[in-house]
């Protein structure tokens, strides 16, 4: 059997390694445009300079030697043949497959704003060739201008100031974070980010740039005629699954493949896991994919994918960690729990006697017990006014023979 996986990040590498577990002799083939795997989690500090290539590799030197896997790096996957059975890439070349796998991600997407399409100082922030272009770029580059102030913008402009670069950050919310964080709590950031040096414009978007002679933005022009002056643009302004190429391929396609529970496209023997299925932007999701994905390759369709909740961020900057779980702003008749300390700060939103979002920033320990009363839904009438003090003991009964039991 002839196994080929297209990507190596979290889904294709944990597939891949899960593949030459269950089916040691067959044949792997791993496709990707990346050289090596790397965590994209941790490009702002290749931009900081505090990793470089290599220690960004989140797998030992020698996993593709070890696990007896042929690597095709530097290649984008240009066409799929599911009739027969083809990857093709490059100029013309193909590879077979008994199955295939495809997990190619995700890939910044740069909204056709003036030059910001053409343009050879502006990129996105999704590869580690990303990473290295800018931080090329940042060499001769003094004033950087991000547009999005999400993780990634955030990621980006914390690498940056690392250099010493001049920052401004443009966000079309009227605060940071905006999915990912309440007012309160993104403002402890923003203040944070502005004493470091960095300047925001929010509520503004960025409607036209200005080049010099060679292409290069100059300036990017906001809505409100402001102009600012840059050497370096970075789009931070969401992503799109990674499809290219995959238009004429049959594969049911909807801003990501679509996949059944069993991590199979509409395809035979095609299977699809990670960014590019729109399922999930989170890492650990993308890994649980790509295992299911590689188990049914390997066993035949007997794994469902069923942790499908990915409404979960953690953030840290400036030694200030946040953790966010499931909805973000409260609905009309919710009830919204608050506690504040100097060092803290917790929120709880509570709808029709079930905990729907938990926000926490400062200590994040023993938050395990909100996000599975949030995943499964736990009735906590009981324990509503002592919400930030629940634990997991709430919900253990005793049997009369003193034996605990689950009681939820």
């Amino acid at each position: 059997m002839k196994h080929v996986i297209v990507g190596i990040g979290a889904a294709g590498m944990t597939a891949a390694k899960t593949l030459r577990e269950l089916r040691p002799e067959d044949e792997i083939v791993m496709l990707s445009v990346d050289e090596k795997p790397h965590s994209r989690c941790m490009l702002h500090k290749y931009l900081g300079h505090e990793r470089d290539a290599e220690s960004l590799n989140f797998v030992p030197k020698d996993f593709f030697e070890k696990n007896r896997i042929w690597q095709i790096p530097g290649y984008r996957m240009n066409g799929l043949d599911t009739g027969k059975k083809k990857v093709y890439y490059g100029d013309g070349m193909a590879c077979d497959y008994d199955k295939l796998l495809i997990a190619t991600g995700a890939e910044s997407f740069i909204p056709p704003v003036g030059a910001l399409r053409t343009a050879p100082n502006v990129f996105g922030l999704r590869h580690l060739q990303d990473a290295q272009a800018i931080d090329e770029c940042a060499k001769k580059a003094q004033n950087v201008v991000i547009i999005g102030s999400g993780l990634v913008g955030l990621d980006a402009a914390s690498g940056l100031l690392e250099q010493g670069k001049r920052i401004t950050i443009v966000e079309m919310a009227e605060r940071i974070l905006p999915i990912q964080l309440d007012e309160k709590g993104a403002c402890e950031y923003q203040r944070r980010f502005e004493a470091a040096g960095c300047q925001f414009r929010l509520g503004r978007k960025g409607v036209d740039t200005v080049c010099n002679d060679s292409g290069e933005v100059i300036q990017v022009v906001l809505d409100d005629g402001e102009k600012l002056d840059c050497d370096l643009v970075i789009v931070a302004a969401g992503v799109r699954s990674a499809v290219a190429g995959l238009e004429d391929s049959g594969l049911d396609i909807d801003r990501g493949i679509k996949v059944n529970g069993y991590m199979q496209t509409s395809a035979p023997e095609v299977y699809a896991a990670g960014d590019v299925t729109g399922l999930s932007g989170i890492w650990p999701n993308a890994m649980k994919q790509g295992k299911i994905a590689a188990q049914n390759m390997a066993l035949g369709n007997q794994y469902m994918y069923v942790d499908r909740f990915a409404a979960k961020n953690t953030i840290n900057f400036f030694g200030l960690v946040s953790l966010c779980v499931g909805a973000l702003n409260p609905e009309e008749g919710d009830l919204v729990v608050l506690r504040e300390s100097h060092e803290n700060y917790e929120r709880a939103i509570i709808r029709n006697h079930r905990l729907v979002g938990f926000l926490a920033q400062g200590d994040i320990s023993h938050a395990g017990i909100y996000q599975y009363l949030i995943k499964n839904e736990v009735d906590i009438r009981e324990f509503e006014a002592q919400i930030f003090d629940v634990n997991f003991g709430n919900f253990f009964g005793i049997k009369e023979n003193g034996e605990y039991i689950w009681s939820v």
